[in-house]
Order: structure tokens, then sequence, then C-alpha cells
């Protein structure tokens, strides 16, 4: 009775949290690993706490410049010490949204080892008997500087990874955050290793301290490994410099605009609380090809665009503008697009509506909410951002009270 009763407990608290989330600016917590007394892993040239700082202080600049609605929070700016509870308390004390902490592989030895991975907590059972052994050594390696803690036994005290029960709230908040962890720690894997050509070293799961402490979606990125010398000479470039932050950036804001709901995605209200337009991907300038290359890479793209999906029709237009109609807005321009415009993806039949400076451009319009929703599922590959909004009489509508009237319409089968 006493534990169903604390299951209760923490079931409202988690409610009452996730409501007063939904108020507030979207809050990124960078977590630059080590710091201070903990050192982490040497390398022949460089020290983990110093490239953590590095890399997690270019990522949380470029998220500051080009997402005015995301607060971003540092762990820490210096060569700081702090524990792995402290970590997670700045986290947990700001609501944060999200918290990624930044590490650096390393391997004793003659080992060698190469990639990228990302780690959510878990405890790795599938990952087979050479990954679990890898996931292991990483678990044992972050979670070691807990002993520099004085009171390392009473804060921790819960954090066997073998033990039966596991801490309640903890539980429960982990269960809540696990799929959205998951999903960014795979995004993390495209993004990073698209934008860096680094090797993709895989997304795990383990019951590393700083994550289970935390009580928001969370990861933990190991940028490579500090004791294989090519690895750690590309971590102290200035490509890498550049290209991981961007890789961490893209994956972000995959991520926010799939689960922040906050405000209306894919547009995002400005410092002086105008509509701009959505934070876009940064993508490294494609190499020109010399001038030999270009005749012979331009059978292989002929050959794509013939195989490639035919687009879906668009449905009719609704006739009736005195009932809710919903259609599917897709992007967002500054003036008006040609039909064709390659920003439509092959999408025909498109229309706009204005609102503030903006032309924003929709897909579909019909009566039927089920439609659209159908609809919109098969652009989603061209447009994850998608989203569905409601007209009547010409004006736009709440959502969610056109659905209501649809739901209504349809049972009194009008």
């Amino acid at each position: 009775m006493k534990k169903r009763r604390l299951i209760s407990f923490f079931l409202f608290l988690l409610l009452a949290l996730t409501l007063q989330a939904a108020n507030k600016r979207f809050t990124l917590v960078i977590d630059a690993g080590h710091g201070g007394k903990d050192h982490g892993a040497p390398g022949a040239i460089s020290e983990e706490k110093n490239l953590t700082l590095k890399y997690a202080l270019a990522f949380g600049r470029l998220v500051e410049a080009k997402c005015p609605d995301v607060e971003v929070i540092y762990t820490r700016t210096t060569d700081t010490y702090l524990t792995l509870h402290e970590r997670a308390e700045i986290a947990n004390r700001n609501n944060a949204d999200l918290f990624i902490s930044i590490h650096i592989n390393a391997l004793d030895g003659i080992h060698t080892a190469r990639g990228f991975q990302s780690y959510t907590l878990g405890r790795g059972e599938t990952t087979g008997d050479k990954g679990l052994k890898m996931n292991a050594d990483v678990a044992k390696r972050e979670n070691s500087v807990i002993f520099l803690e004085s009171n390392y036994k009473t804060v921790y005290a819960n954090l066997n990874g073998n033990a039966p029960e596991l801490d309640i709230m903890g539980e429960i908040i982990a269960d809540q955050n696990r799929e959205r962890s998951v999903y960014l720690s795979r995004l993390m894997q495209q993004e990073v290793c698209k934008a860096t050509g680094r090797q993709n070293g895989g997304s795990h799961q383990n019951n590393l301290a700083v994550l289970r402490l935390t009580k928001m979606p969370a990861i933990l990125l190991e940028l490579g490994f500090i004791s294989t010398p090519d690895e750690e000479n590309y971590m102290n470039t200035e490509d890498g410099h550049t290209k991981y932050p961007m890789g961490f950036y893209n994956a972000f804001i995959r991520y926010k605009e799939k689960y922040d709901n906050s405000i209306d995605v894919p547009y995002r209200v400005g410092a002086e609380g105008r509509r701009t337009p959505p934070a876009e991907p940064i993508r490294a300038p494609e190499p020109e090809a010399k001038p030999a290359e270009k005749k012979e890479q331009a059978a292989p793209r002929q050959k794509a665009a013939t195989t490639r999906k035919e687009a879906p029709a668009a449905p009719p237009k609704a006739a009736n503008e005195d009932r809710p109609v919903f259609k599917i807005q897709i992007l967002v321009s500054n003036g008006v697009l040609k039909a064709g415009d390659r920003q439509f993806k092959g999408l025909t039949g498109c229309d706009f509506y204005e609102e503030g400076n903006y032309k924003k451009y929709t897909y579909g319009a019909s009566n039927d909410y089920n439609e659209i929703y159908r609809l919109r599922k098969q652009i989603l590959d061209k447009f994850p951002e998608a989203f569905i909004i409601a007209f009547k009489n010409g004006k736009k509508m709440n959502v969610n009270e056109g659905i209501r009237e649809f739901k209504k319409n349809r049972q009194a089968g009008r």
C-alpha cells in the first residue's frame, strides 16, 4: 500500500512538472565532462577535460546564435571540478528539457579503437557480448569519478546496475524519457558522423551515473578515442572544432522540431516577438567537382532521379468553408514561390496564406481531418516538421477546436 501511494505521488509530480515545462522556453543543459582535478582520459597531446570544454562551449554558442527560443545552460565554462551529482542537479534545478554530456573515449594499453558513440540510460542487454563488455568499460571509466567525492556511498547508493530494486522515481522518469533519449542518440550518430566523416561507433545503453541522476531526456557523447593518435589529432584540428558542433546542432534541431511543443512548429518566435523562419540544419559546403569528374557524376544523379518516389497527389480542395478545413503547413517564405519551386520537393498543388510578413505554404485541404492526417504521413519523408492547421470561413482557427467540431459533425452524421 505504501509503495502504491509513493508511485501515485511521483506520477502526480511528474504530471505537474510536465505542465510547468510546457509554459517555458526550451532549456538545454550542456555538460563538459570532467574538469579541475578530474582530468579524464589522457592523450598524447591533449587531455579529455580540455577537449570536452572546448566542444561544449562551441556547441552551446551555435545554439545560442541560431535558436533564440532556447536557453542554454552550461554545467561549467572553465576548468572546474564538479561531481556527477552536481552536474545532474544543475539540469534538474533548471527544469531542463534536455541534458547532453560530452566526453572523449579511451582504451588502455596498446589496443586501438575508433568511432563516435552515444549512450543513453540502460543496461545494454541487446548489444551482445562484445558490446556489453565495451559498455561495461565505458560505464566503469565514466562512473569512476564518483570515488573522488567524499560522500559517494550515500549519494550514489542506488547505482548498482545488478540490484533487483531500483529507485522508484528514477524508474518512472527513466521510462518517460528513454524513448526520447534513444531517438536523440540515433540522430547524433547520423548527424555527427555525416558532418565529421568519423566512424559510426553506434548508439548504446548503460547505467551511467550522470544520466541516471537527471530527470529529463539525457545522452552522453563519446566523440572519439583520445588513445588512438589519428582520432586525437582530428579532435584537436580546426576542422573537428567546426564539424563536431555542426553535427550536434543538426541532431538537436531535428530532435527539438519533433518534441518541443511549447510553440507552433516549425516556426519560431524571435527576440522581438516576431515570427521568424525555423532554425535550419547546417551543412558543410560540397567540394566543387573537377571538370573531369562532372561528366562521371551526371549519370548516377540522372539514374537516382528516375527511381524517385512519386509525390502523393493532393486531395481536392474542400468545398464547405462553413466547417473546419484542415491543411498541412509545410514551410514559410519571405515571398511568393513559383509552382515547381525546389522548396516544394516535388509536391504540386501547394497553397499559401499570409501571416505577419510571411507566406506560409500548405499542402492539401479537406473537411475530413482523417484524410489530412493520412496525407501528412505520406509526406513526412519530405517535410518531417509538417503539421496540421485548421481554417473556418477563410480564417485560421485553433486546430484542436477544429478537430472537436469535426468529430461532433461526424457523430451527428453531417
